[in-house]
């Protein structure tokens, strides 16, 4: 697989250079031409109203140089995944809850617009034991991913490109690219940041806890007495996204409405508390964003 792989790749950098030598070379006045109408294309103005989101892929390109421009320099880079979470919640549970807290902090820290959610996580794709619904990318295309987002950033003005992931596999590889990016650019002409704080759920189950919600789950560990990989602090913040994520109608039918020995229901009180922790993480990641913006 991997040689028909090379093959390909050798073909297509064949058939690169075989255009590259018949395309003609551009003389000097037709490079300032080119050059003279890509300003004219930025400098042209935007011909309807801004559109209001905090999403890149959301936006049109003029809406985004416009908002760099008048001061929205910092942009999130956001980690996600696919894995097995058990019974009961979509394989996406870190894409989810990303979604919903991806627009809390850019709002809240300001001047900021997320990049596309980095959907896969580091992991081992080849292993001989890949649960089903588990897409995993290699630790190097996973930082090689990083990499790249990151510098596409970087060229298109933003000043501060901030790594944050949802999942405790996903950190040592966006700690790496943040570090190499700073050694490879000292700063100048953008800093990267990663913020660990983001990734911060026994402070959630505490704050769980605190308010009667009463799960049978240690604040450190990632299973709580049901014995899978699921949580009332995730599945809240879920269902803001849309409950059919953690598949609430069926979980009534089946009398599986409850997690941990905490219930979802009633839906509003969950609901309720999910907002509640959605301010919790982003009020504590927009403080360490902050912080690092802030350091030399």
């Amino acid at each position: 697989m991997r040689y028909r792989a090379l093959l390909v790749l050798a073909g297509v950098c064949s058939i690169g250079a075989i255009l590259s030598a018949q395309r003609p070379q551009m003389t000097p006045e037709q490079q300032a031409a080119a050059a003279a109408r890509r300003q004219a294309e930025m400098a042209a103005p935007r011909p309807i109203p801004a559109f209001d989101s905090v999403w890149m892929e959301q936006l049109t390109w003029m809406e985004i140089r416009d908002a760099i421009r008048e001061g929205t320099t910092t942009a999130l880079i956001l980690t996600g995944g696919v894995e097995s979470n058990g019974p009961h919640l979509a394989t996406g549970k870190h894409n989810y809850a990303l979604a919903v807290m991806g627009e809390a902090i850019a709002r809240k820290l300001g001047n900021t617009l997320v990049a596309p959610i980095v959907t896969l996580e580091p992991g081992r794709p080849d292993g001989d034991r890949v649960a089903p619904g588990s897409v995993f990318l290699s630790p190097e295309t996973y930082e090689a991913v990083l990499t790249d987002m990151a510098l596409s950033l970087k060229s298109m003005g933003f000043k501060d490109v901030v790594l944050m992931g949802d999942s405790g596999g996903n950190q040592t590889g966006m700690k790496n690219t943040a570090a190499k990016l700073n050694a490879r650019f000292g700063g100048t002409p953008a800093r990267f940041h990663f913020i660990p704080e983001y990734y911060d759920y026994p402070t959630v189950r505490k704050f769980v806890q605190a308010e009667g919600i009463t799960e049978t789950m240690e604040f450190e560990a990632s299973q709580g007495s049901d014995g899978i990989h699921e949580e009332y602090g995730i599945d809240a913040i879920m269902m803001l996204h849309d409950p059919r994520t953690v598949r609430l109608e069926e979980r009534i039918r089946t009398n599986r409405a409850t997690i941990n020995g905490a219930s979802l229901l009633p839906v509003e009180k969950t609901l309720a508390m999910g907002r509640r922790i959605v301010e919790l993480r982003a009020t504590q990641t927009v403080a360490a964003i902050r912080k690092s913006l802030a350091a030399k």
